[in-house]
């Protein structure tokens, strides 16, 4: 019997079958095929939604990074100042429960976290410049080019987040201290 589901009810079914045999199996020895197996449907469907394994991958790269950009949102509020919001970012969003979370850390996936860490940041660009120029309006901060600045922000913390040698803590006081120095607050 044919089960019908919603279409993005059904999209997110076959990111998740994915990942958990990316997980299993590895990203090389999985196929579209494998991933139709395990869901009960005809290969063809997986192909209506992605046209290969490497945009399904990409899908899958763009929804986690999506998921890590709103646990690390800032607050929005106005009155709580850019130097506050400094001090509680919180710089770790993964948690080690989730077929996604086991995929990108691997130890022969770091490929794959690092273009992960590359569309965290992506994603965060926007907020960190809207809450530079937040602060810059409200004359906590002087910058002569904005943009750049956020850019720094969120790409430069990347040598540290990615750095095995800091625990959490470390890397938190390290990329905290600094964006306050550098931002002059």
């Amino acid at each position: 019997m044919r089960i019908t589901k919603d279409p993005e009810e059904r999209r997110q079914e076959i990111i998740e079958t994915a990942m958990h045999l990316f997980y299993e199996k590895g990203y090389e020895k999985t196929s579209i095929g494998d991933i139709a197996k395990a869901i009960g449907v005809a290969q063809g469907l997986c192909y209506r939604y992605f046209p290969s394994k490497e945009a399904l991958f990409d899908s899958t790269v763009d929804q986690y990074a999506q998921i890590l950009a709103d646990r690390l949102s800032l607050p929005a509020e106005k009155e709580v100042s850019l130097r506050q919001i400094l001090e509680n970012m919180p710089v770790d969003a993964e948690t080690d429960d989730t077929d996604f979370y086991k995929v990108f850390h691997k130890a022969d996936n770091k490929k794959f976290h690092d273009q992960l860490s590359m569309k965290v940041c992506e994603k965060l660009l926007p907020t960190v410049t809207k809450l530079l120029e937040r602060a810059q309006s409200n004359g906590e901060i002087t910058l002569d080019d904005v943009p750049t600045a956020a850019s720094f922000c969120v790409y430069g913390q990347l040598g540290i987040l990615l750095n095995a040698d800091y625990s959490p803590e470390e890397k938190a006081k390290r990329i905290h201290s600094f964006l306050i120095f550098a931002l002059r607050l």
